[in-house]
């Protein structure tokens, strides 16, 4: 039996990245809703983030298909949760950026999802 310590490497989240027909455009949603700068942008990926903290990216993909939720034909691939304290608020400025509303509601009183530009499902949530 070896008594070695095995250690194990570090490993950090650089970014969660989204697939998207336009990385620009979904670039400016997040950037604007989540006051992140820009900090990487080609024709085909977008970065946001602030130096030494993971980021989001955004990264085209060629025949890109929304997801369907709540149908799931098409799956969610991703789903990002915005804690806010006003819904009613967050979901305003939401709206105004371009985020649309889907007609299913699941727990109203305490999250509201929405789909961003590119159809990806979020919610924004009074808990946590």
């Amino acid at each position: 039996m070896s008594t070695e310590t095995t250690i194990a490497p570090a490993i950090r989240l650089l970014s969660v990245d989204f697939d998207c027909p336009d990385p620009a455009e979904l670039a400016r949603f997040y950037g604007e809703a989540l006051g992140l700068p820009v900090v990487y942008s080609s024709d085909d990926f977008v970065l946001l983030g602030r130096e030494g903290s993971p980021g989001l990216g955004f990264i085209r993909v060629a025949g890109y298909r929304p997801p369907t939720w709540p149908d799931p034909s098409q799956g969610k691939q991703a789903h990002m949760e915005l804690g806010v304290d006003d819904l009613e608020a967050a979901q305003a400025r939401m709206l105004a950026l371009g985020a649309v509303e889907p007609p299913v509601q699941p727990h109203p009183e305490q999250r509201r999802v929405l789909l961003d530009p590119a159809g990806h499902p979020f919610c924004l949530s009074t808990e946590g």
